[in-house]
């Protein structure tokens, strides 16, 4: 069976507990899906996880800044410890973003909901990146409020990775 075909048939890339786990413990990781705006996911989950304590470099090819924060055009210009990335762009920006951070080192991918394909997967899978996906990063991140309901709510349903 072809990768393609088994991703679509969901048959690999299921999400661990130990990729979780390791992703979150990375001393810094790199966000890519802000905006302008600040009205996208991307831009909350940037917030959220700068207030608790997660070491968060957003990129952007065209703000300087967001909310404050230095936002980084390219992977290159990152500190050095970047350890993942969160993709929360559509599934074709998604693809040359894997690609970008592979290319500067960064073996972890998160893609949020909405940012995964079977291609993108497939994408991922060729460079030996380690993908968390089908699960949202607030989660499992020190989650409060709603994402502490939804977390408390999948875990009823077993539907945490394990």
């Amino acid at each position: 069976m072809h990768f393609l075909e088994a991703i679509q048939k969901g048959v690999v890339m299921k999400t661990s507990r130990r990729s979780v786990d390791e992703f979150l413990a990375q001393p810094a990781l790199a966000l890519v899906g802000v905006s302008r705006s600040g009205k996208h996911f991307g831009n909350a989950a940037l917030g959220d996880l700068l207030d608790k304590g997660y070491q968060i470099y957003p990129l952007h090819p065209a703000m300087d800044t967001v909310g404050g924060v230095k936002c980084y055009h390219h992977f290159h210009e990152m500190p050095k410890d970047v350890g993942g990335v969160i993709v929360v762009v559509p599934p074709p920006e998604a693809v040359s973003v894997v690609r970008d951070a592979a290319a500067a080192g960064i073996r972890r991918v998160w893609l949020q909901q909405g940012a995964e394909s079977p291609y993108v997967l497939g994408v991922c899978h060729d460079l030996g990146l380690e993908v968390i996906s089908g699960e949202c990063i607030l989660m499992f991140a020190k989650p409060t409020g709603v994402h502490k309901a939804h977390r408390w709510i999948a875990g009823l349903l077993h539907q945490l990775p394990a």
